[in-house]
């Protein structure tokens, strides 16, 4: 028979050394995966750890046992590599966008610009998903889409080894923004915002290629 473990951590904000100190949303999944003690566990894809992380330190300390029950979800989505790191940026940056501050939106308006090069060339059902919610924060937000598309014409192409930090920087950039908008429920916004990640990982874990096998088109 199964039982419940003694001692449960208590979720809180940054890195703990052991349960008994607390646990961040990703030390609490490699505790519940059976993985050895880390916020960086195998049992969940970078990107999508490091998006729940984010949003663990960004909820208040009052909203953040709320995070609990999609902590399970997360254990066994290994995404898809870079395919994942890219949906999980349009993902973040589309739902900040609308409500970050001016030099964050040129920022995220900037990222999923890039974004949007890059799945342009992909197979469609990898992509339009994640075009359609680019197409949609973008016209919400003329100011920053253009702006952003300005700057992009002076820069030059992004390489494949550099979008996992490019998707690291834009879901850092979005989650803060968030955090930081003048809104009264911005951590609802963070939790369905999580929720809406682990869902897109749990659909594409069956139904996007892997980049490995996609190449984009001239």
């Amino acid at each position: 028979m199964r039982t419940t473990p003694v001692l449960l951590p208590i979720l809180s904000r940054g890195k703990h050394r052991t349960p008994r100190r607390g646990a961040c949303f990703m030390e609490y999944a490699s505790y519940l995966a059976g993985e050895k003690w880390s916020d960086h566990p195998s049992c969940t894809d970078p990107s999508l750890a490091s998006l729940a992380r984010m949003v663990n330190d960004c909820t208040s300390d009052a909203a953040r046992g709320h995070l609990v029950t999609m902590i399970p979800s997360v254990i066994g989505l290994t995404g898809d590599g870079t395919i994942t790191a890219i949906r999980l940026a349009v993902r973040a940056a589309s739902a900040a966008l609308p409500i970050a501050s001016e030099g964050r939106q040129r920022a995220l308006a900037a990222g999923l610009l890039r974004c949007d090069e890059l799945l342009a060339g992909w197979g469609e059902s990898g992509s339009s998903s994640s075009r359609a919610l680019i197409r949609s924060a973008l016209e919400d937000t003329p100011g920053a889409s253009s702006w952003a598309g300005e700057f992009l014409q002076s820069m030059g192409s992004v390489s494949v080894g550099t979008i996992p930090f490019m998707s690291e920087a834009i879901i850092r950039t979005a989650v803060v923004g968030i955090a930081d908008a003048c809104v009264q429920d911005s951590n609802q916004r963070l939790r369905e915002l999580l929720a809406l990640a682990i869902a897109d990982c749990t659909a594409e874990s069956s139904l996007v290629p892997s980049i490995r096998e996609l190449q984009p088109t001239p």
